[in-house]
């Protein structure tokens, strides 16, 4: 279970390096086209998944913070149940990181950091960063092991 955790742990790293380099080379609300579909961007969303009641009024924050300690929490035991698995645990330990990745610029900031920006012409996709990332794969994963058929599973999925 510790290489597990140790996942997770370094999604949270990850996560807290590349918002920290923003923060400290970008001004709030500034663009830097890298391609021609990519940009870096430095945004706060108070909100959740794009920006989800990022017009809450505040409380929104203690809302997700508590939200995602609630969800690590359950997230934990279901990592000790998978532990000797190999997919299961490294999918809950990429959500686990990346909770917990945004739930301290939540108490950093009040916000979460956002920097990533793809989009088609002038067509975006709200902006993201690294824990969000390890949620949305670690998501996927778990979703996508569900339609896995039980008698094909093994240990070694």
């Amino acid at each position: 279970m510790r290489k597990w955790l140790a996942l997770a742990l370094l999604i949270i790293v990850l996560d807290q390096i590349t918002k920290a380099l923003v923060v400290a080379n970008f001004q709030l609300g500034e663009v830097r086209t890298l391609t021609s579909f990519f940009d870096l961007v430095f945004v706060f969303n108070p909100g959740a998944a794009f920006s989800f009641l990022a017009d809450a009024g505040g409380w929104q924050r203690w809302f997700f913070t508590a939200l995602a300690f609630a969800i690590c929490g359950w997230l934990f035991f279901l990592l000790r149940h998978h532990a000797q698995e190999r997919l299961m645990p490294f999918a809950i330990a990429l959500v686990m990181g990346g909770a917990l990745g945004n739930v301290i610029d939540r108490f950093a900031y009040g916000a979460v950091v956002d920097f990533l920006s793809f989009h088609i012409d002038k067509y975006y996709w709200p902006a993201f960063n690294v824990a969000d990332s390890g949620i949305t794969v670690g998501a996927m994963l778990i979703i996508w092991r569900q339609f896995v058929p039980s008698s094909s599973r093994s240990q070694s999925t």
